[in-house]
């Protein structure tokens, strides 16, 4: 310690040599971080902020929560949450006796998986090649090609679809030279599905990926360039790393949406001759739960759903946790 004027001063061995806080300095950090409630006052301005999402979250997210409830109940709205007869696990039984349970089942998963096989590679790709574009302005270009499908709605998609793949004069049977109705071939869904959804999507989906790559040091490159490497080396050895805890954090999230299949464009595409292939849960809801207005029955088929949704995030981030650093939850 020495002693300057009416300054104390205190050696602070994690400065360095000659490093030196004051003695208020010192005084601050023993006594250990601020109270919640006088670092609150200091930032007032930014929790006031945080008000207006957090209470429409709760309002919009948490509340409705109230009414799972009826998943468990035979509701009637006449009668309220509260007053309607508790019939317990019986709506989660009528589900799994359906008989289309397993096939709503196979096909939710299908979906999911084969869309998750092969659009989630897609933009990882998409955001290599771009990268490495050197061009400003074609770069600008080709993101805005790609980013513009997914700006547009699900039913103008569908439209789209359906024009595309008429069997009277649609594009696919003329190059083909067919007349085949393609959305009434239920082995021909599954690939309607995820062909569309790559195509709307996959560009959008990129972002994110170019953004972690902007921040790679561009002295990476340059050391690289002079060690000889080619620009696949470069990619494997520089970027492919940079980009594998996002990679695998979308991985997690991707995963735990895996039982949600798109109801919209399930909806629109679905024919009375390809529903064995496109008779999803999220589909099976809707009818039950709007249409039928059996409000308990499609409540207890969505809620089996979400819980579904849920083991599969916690197993696949316990999978991820241990071949990487990287959890989400």
């Amino acid at each position: 310690m020495k002693k300057s004027g009416n300054q104390t001063s205190v050696m602070d061995p994690g400065l360095g040599q000659g490093g030196r806080i004051s003695a208020a300095g010192s005084a601050a950090l023993s006594r250990g971080p601020k109270p919640l409630g006088q670092r609150i006052m200091e930032n007032w301005q930014l929790y006031a902020l945080l008000l207006i999402p957090v209470a429409l979250t709760v309002i919009y997210k948490y509340i409705p929560m109230y009414g799972i409830q009826i998943a468990f109940r035979d509701f009637d709205p006449a009668l309220g949450f509260t007053r309607s007869p508790w019939v317990g696990m019986d709506w989660f039984t009528r589900f799994f006796k359906a008989p289309t349970f397993s096939r709503m089942i196979k096909n939710t998963i299908l979906i999911s998986f084969y869309g998750l096989l092969w659009s989630f590679p897609i933009p990882i790709i998409l955001s290599l090649i771009i990268n490495q574009v050197r061009f400003a302005k074609f770069k600008r270009v080709v993101q805005t090609v790609l980013y513009a499908p997914h700006f547009i709605s699900v039913m103008v998609i569908c439209g789209m679809i359906k024009i595309f793949l008429s069997p009277s004069g649609g594009l696919l049977n003329l190059i083909l030279g067919t007349q085949i109705d393609f959305l009434t071939q239920s082995e021909a869904f599954r690939t309607i599905y995820i062909a569309s959804g790559i195509w709307q999507d996959a560009g959008w989906g990129c972002i994110i990926y170019l953004a972690t790559l902007a921040n790679v040091d561009p002295g990476l490159y340059e050391a690289a360039k002079m060690d000889g490497a080619s620009v696949f080396q470069r990619i494997l050895n520089i970027d492919i790393p940079e980009l594998l805890p996002m990679v695998i954090l979308n991985l997690i999230m991707a995963a735990g949406g895996i039982m949600n299949v798109g109801f919209e464009k399930v909806w629109l595409l679905q024919t009375d001759l390809n529903k064995a292939t496109s008779d999803v849960i999220a589909v099976y809801v809707y009818q039950q739960g709007i249409v039928d207005a059996k409000y308990s029955y499609s409540t207890a088929v969505g809620l089996f759903n979400t819980a579904v949704n849920i083991v599969l995030l916690i197993i696949v981030n316990k999978i991820a946790s241990k071949a990487s650093d990287v959890e989400f939850v």
